[in-house]
């Protein structure tokens, strides 16, 4: 599939005489991901005598992108294996993710979303439902399975019949802690977003994009 590497926003003006396109963090992150192809190169775990929990944030980004060497004149194709600076300043910010937002395991999956295209499913809609542990499927339908829990004795026709007492066993599905867990990874995700849009709003290294304010909603569950 051929990815268009144009980045929607409106222009701004850029120092090198170029306009900067204004895009939010989560269209800078799925530029970066899903049409540059940037790699996330993740870094070693830090010093502890610098502190803890505080990932490498910007300094790391800024080694990164010493790293990339020259400048490079980025043209309206990808060329070759070429991948865009201003994505690769992206990644080494997400790399970076401090301890306390999740770190690494954080990184990887703003990433991997990003890539995907995807925000991650908060379950739209959920509300537990009492279903069926589980169905069997006859000549005459689906129903629901029972088990005997028990027995009685009943008179028919004249006669004491011990009979069993059968139930069917039910669940909640999805159950609260489902949708309760799906909502927090949501949550998750979204202050991860936040700490990425301040450092590429901060660190101002960004050339050709310009990260803006703009996010996605903090609790979409919650209409208004």
């Amino acid at each position: 599939m051929k990815h268009d590497r144009k980045l929607h926003g409106a222009p701004r003006q850029a120092g090198h005489g170029r306009p900067k396109r204004v895009i939010s963090v989560q269209q800078a992150l799925e530029w970066a991901f899903r049409v540059e192809h940037a790699q996330l190169e993740l870094p070693e775990p830090s010093d502890p005598e610098r502190g803890r929990g505080l990932g490498f944030g910007l300094e790391y980004v800024l080694m990164q992108r010493a790293a990339l060497g020259c400048k490079i004149d980025g043209g309206q194709y990808k060329m070759g294996t070429y991948t865009h600076e201003d994505a690769e300043v992206i990644a080494a910010t997400v790399a970076g993710m401090p301890d306390n937002l999740g770190g690494k395991r954080m990184a990887i999956r703003v990433a991997e979303l990003a890539r995907a295209g995807l925000t991650p499913d908060w379950m739209p809609g959920a509300v537990p439902r009492c279903v069926p542990v589980e169905m069997k499927r006859n000549r005459h339908g689906d129903h629901a399975t029972t088990v005997v829990v028990g027995t009685e004795r009943v008179l028919s026709r004249g006669k004491w019949r011990t009979v069993e007492v059968r139930a069917c066993p039910v669940m909640f599905r999805p159950d609260a802690r489902q949708i309760e867990s799906a909502r927090r990874a949501y949550s998750e995700w979204w202050l991860a977003l936040g700490w990425v849009r301040d450092g590429l709003q901060v660190g101002g290294m960004l050339r050709d994009v310009e990260v803006v304010e703009g996010m996605p909603k903090a609790k979409p569950w919650h209409q208004s």
